[in-house]
């Protein structure tokens, strides 16, 4: 099967998070993603060290090198010479230390494009700090948006940080650069930083702080938990239910559909939201999930139930076929596209198992 990128060969440097993450959106679009994992010893890098469940490693092979090896810098190289993009994902300087950065693969390849993924980017007073994504997403100024009223920031999943500020981003920026060297013939180098792509995540909400749109203080605005029209409630059955009721008409079909009281406070008014608040949690509670599904209208955006990841085989994303489900059960969400032909596989592979001594092994890619 093939995709937009079919053609295209990626070699990825092993790594965790927002790396491999990359790596998976370029091999479902069709790319050919050969991973360099860092010893025979070690096929994946990560917690998961199960390969019918580590999702993040689907769509590629994967040979052994062992980077510290006096042979490894060359075999890497070697395989640059016909790659079209490489990704790593080093602290600052350890590429470079190993005989593959920048320089010595531009000079193999100067067409190449050069993927970095860093928290703190490539220079500057805190390159070399350690950190992970909570630090990125504390510093860019995103979490400090994140959270009820009167509590601490909310820490939330690293999708924020590892994935939609950075693995995303680095994708990104490689597929920029990959159509200015179709029109160039030159590589570049991309320098993702997971503390730069958090912030550019969280573009619209600064902007409507500084016109007043916003206010700072956490859990008071429409779409924060601030509006009780926009929050999340416990069901009868010990479930939840997600409620956006942002537009007028829509929050009309949903009061009705909970039967709220007339003298119900004024949507619009912030000192009767705890209030309204109140109302939405006791009404949701009088029936089950499921209860509450079969009497909601398809056509209420503000009416949807809060899936589990083991649970979340709904008729329309099953419909779309956006998850994939592996042979152990777990969901695996994939980016959906539209397209003329079919789309590319996304089947999870074993490593090819290779060394440094090996050095044939993976020069297809």
């Amino acid at each position: 099967m093939t995709g937009p990128l079919a053609g295209v060969r990626v070699i990825e440097i092993g790594s965790i998070g927002p790396g491999p993450f990359c790596a998976m959106l370029l091999a479902d679009l069709g790319a050919d993603v050969l991973r360099i994992d860092r010893s025979a010893g070690a096929a994946l890098v990560g917690p998961n060290t199960d390969f019918r469940a580590e999702l993040l490693h689907r769509g590629r092979r994967s040979v052994a090198v062992d980077l510290k090896h006096p042979d490894g810098a060359g075999v890497v190289l070697d395989l640059v010479e016909r790659a079209d993009a490489l990704l790593e994902g080093f602290r600052p300087g350890v590429a470079e230390r190993l005989g593959i950065g920048p320089e010595e693969c531009l000079a193999r390849n100067p067409a190449l494009v050069y993927g970095r993924m860093t928290g703190f980017g490539q220079n500057g007073p805190l390159a070399q700090a350690v950190g992970h994504d909570l630090n990125y997403v504390a510093l860019s100024g995103v979490l400090s948006l994140i959270g009820r009223q009167g509590q601490p920031p909310t820490p939330p999943l690293s999708v924020v940080g590892d994935f939609g500020g950075g693995g995303y981003l680095l994708a990104l920026g490689l597929l920029a650069a990959l159509l200015e060297r179709h029109r160039s013939g030159q590589g570049q180098v991309v320098d993702a930083a997971m503390v730069e792509g958090a912030a550019l995540l969280g573009t619209a909400f600064f902007g409507f702080a500084q016109t007043g749109a916003w206010n700072p203080e956490r859990g008071t605005n429409l779409v924060d938990s601030g509006a009780p029209y926009y929050d999340v409630y416990e069901t009868a059955d010990g479930r939840w239910l997600s409620v956006a009721a942002l537009e007028g008409r829509f929050y009309d079909d949903l009061v009705d559909l909970l039967g709220l009281p007339a003298d119900r406070p004024d949507r619009e008014d912030k000192t009767g939201w705890p209030r309204l608040r109140k109302l939405f949690a006791d009404a949701v509670r009088t029936r089950t999930r499921d209860e509450w599904v079969r009497l909601a209208r398809d056509e209420l955006p503000a009416w949807r139930r809060c899936s589990t990841w083991t649970k979340h085989r709904d008729i329309h994303t099953t419909w779309r076929e956006s998850p994939l489900w592996t042979k152990t059960g777990w969901c695996s969400p994939r980016r959906h596209r539209n397209s003329a032909g079919p789309r590319p596989r996304c089947a999870i592979r074993r490593p090819c198992r290779a060394s440094t001594r090996n050095k044939r092994c993976g020069t297809g890619a």
